[in-house]
C-alpha cells in the first residue's frame, strides 16, 4: 500500500518502492523557472562550470516578475532573459503571459505523475494535478539544469479530508487559511499534503490549484490532489492528449496507506476566513475582523486572480460600487484569463464597479512594480501571503481573503461577510 507521493517519486527514482525518510536520486520530468529566478542567476554559474541546461525542452521560463518594465534594472533583467532565452534555445518561454504557477497549466505541462521543481516557493501549485511539484533555490536549479537529477527524502504524507460540501461564498482560499490558523505555517512539516474529500473532489481545477499554491504557507514541501475527470477535463482543453495521460488509475493513494496525520472537517461548518497583519496563520471567521475598516482591496496573484477569482470579484460587485474614497486593484494572474474575463463580460464587471486594472503579473504580491503600498494603508487582498513590508511600506497593514470576501468588503468599505452581499444578490 503505496501513498500517492510514494508511486511518483518512486517513477521518478527508476525504484518499485521508497519508503519515508529514504533518500533517492529522481529525474526530473520538467524545470520552471521566472524572470527572478531564472537566467540572472543561473547563467553565471552554469558559465562558471561550462556547462550547459541538460535538456532545453524540459525547462520552461516564464517572465512574470519585472513586468512591465519599469527602471532600467527591471528593464536589464527581462532583456538579459529574453536573450538567454534565445541563445540556449528554450522553446518553452512564455514572455508577459502571466503568472508563472498558472501559465504552466495553460499551457498543458503539468499533468499526472510527473516530478517537477520550480524556482519559486509557490511551485507547489503543479500538485493539484497529481504531479510532485516542489520550490528549489539557485544552487538546486543549477544542479538540476546540468544533470536532469535531484536528490530527495522521501517524505511522509499528511492527509487532509473535508467531507460533505462548502457552503455558497466559501472557498479553497477560506480552506487554506482556516488550516494555517488551525495547523500553523508549519503544520505541513515539509511532508506531502495530500487533500480529499467529498469538498475537494468538487472542486474546479483553479480552485484546487489555489490548496496546492498555499501548501507553501502550511509548511509542506508538495501539495497533493488525486487525478480525476476534473483533471482530465482541464488537461484535455489545455491540448494535452489521451495518449500523454495515459492510464491515471496509478495516481492515487491507496486505502490503507500509511500517513504521518491525517486531519478530518466537516465542509460545512467553514465560514469565510479573513487573516490579519502579518501573517496567515493569524486566521479566523470574518466575522473576528467585521468592521475593520480599509483603503484598497487588491484582487491579484496566483492565489487569487484566476479567471474563477475573477468571476467570484464579479458575482459580489455585478450592480455596485466601491465605496467612496476606496479603491479596487484588479491584476489578473493571466493574459488567457484576463482575455476570458473580457469575452465573458467578468471583467467589465470590475471596471464598471470602481475597480482599476493593473497589468498582469506578480506585482504588488511579491513586493514588485509601482503598485506597493503606502505608509499606514490598510489593504484587503487575494493573495497568499501578507508578510511585513512584503507587499509595499513597513507600516502597511495586510488582511488576507478570498476574492468574494475581498470584493464585498470594498463595496462596504470594512471588512464584510460575503455571504451577506450574495444573499442580497440572489
Amino acid at each position: 500500500m503505496k501513498t500517492l507521493a510514494q508511486k511518483i517519486i518512486a517513477r521518478a527514482a527508476g525504484v518499485p518502492d521508497v519508503a519515508p525518510g529514504e533518500i533517492v536520486t529522481c529525474k526530473v520530468d520538467l524545470a520552471m523557472s521566472h524572470d527572478s529566478s531564472g537566467p540572472r542567476r543561473i547563467a553565471p554559474m552554469l558559465e562558471s562550470l561550462g556547462a550547459r541546461v541538460w535538456d532545453p525542452d524540459k525547462y520552461v521560463i516564464v517572465t512574470d516578475h519585472y513586468v512591465p518594465a519599469l527602471d532600467p534594472e527591471s528593464r536589464q533583467i527581462l532583456q538579459f532573459t529574453r536573450d538567454w532565452v534565445s541563445q540556449n534555445g528554450i522553446r518553452k518561454f512564455h514572455d508577459e503571459q502571466g503568472i508563472c504557477h498558472v501559465v504552466l497549466p495553460e499551457q498543458g505541462y503539468v499533468r499526472p505523475g510527473m516530478l517537477i521543481v520550480g524556482g519559486d516557493s509557490h511551485s507547489t501549485t503543479g500538485g493539484a494535478f497529481g504531479s510532485y511539484m516542489f520550490g528549489i533555490g539557485a544552487t538546486e536549479m543549477l544542479g538540476v539544469l546540468v544533470t536532469g537529477e535531484i536528490w530527495l527524502k522521501m517524505p511522509h504524507t499528511i492527509a487532509i479530508e473535508w467531507k460533505n460540501a462548502f457552503a455558497d461564498g466559501v472557498v479553497a482560499k477560506d480552506i487554506m487559511l482556516y488550516l494555517c490558523g488551525q495547523l500553523g505555517m508549519d503544520g505541513g512539516q515539509y511532508q506531502a499534503v495530500e487533500f480529499g474529500g467529498s469538498a475537494i473532489t468538487a472542486l474546479n481545477m483553479q480552485e484546487r490549484m489555489t490548496l496546492a499554491n498555499m501548501t507553501a504557507e502550511l509548511g509542506g514541501q508538495a501539495g497533493l490532489i488525486a487525478p480525476d475527470e476534473t483533471t482530465i477535463a482541464y488537461l484535455l482543453s489545455a491540448g494535452v492528449s489521451t495518449e500523454d495521460l495515459g492510464d491515471l488509475s496509478q495516481w492515487k493513494t491507496d486505502e490503507g496507506a500509511p500517513v504521518l496525520a491525517r486531519h478530518v472537517y466537516d465542509g460545512t461548518a467553514l465560514a469565510p476566513q479573513v487573516a490579519a497583519p502579518h501573517s496567515p496563520a493569524n486566521a479566523a471567521d470574518v466575522g473576528s475582523y467585521k468592521g475593520q475598516e480599509i483603503d484598497t482591496a487588491y484582487i491579484g496573484a496566483c492565489t487569487g486572480a484566476k479567471l474563477e477569482d475573477l468571476r467570484m470579484a464579479a458575482r459580489v460587485l455585478k450592480g455596485r460600487r466601491v465605496a467612496s474614497g476606496k479603491r479596487l486593484l484588479v491584476a489578473p494572474a493571466s493574459l488567457r484569463d484576463q482575455q476570458a474575463a473580457k469575452a465573458e463580460g467578468t471583467l467589465d464587471i470590475l471596471t464598471e464597479a470602481g475597480g482599476e486594472l493593473l497589468p498582469i503579473g506578480c506585482g504588488a504580491c511579491a513586493g514588485y512594480g509601482q503598485w506597493r503600498f503606502a505608509e499606514n494603508e490598510r489593504v484587503l487582498s487575494s493573495s497568499a501571503r501578507n508578510f511585513k513590508g512584503r507587499m509595499g511600506a513597513l507600516s502597511s497593514q495586510v488582511w488576507l481573503a478570498s476574492p468574494y470576501t475581498v470584493a464585498a468588503s470594498i463595496v462596504t468599505g470594512q471588512i464584510t461577510d460575503p455571504r451577506i452581499l450574495l444573499g442580497e444578490s440572489a
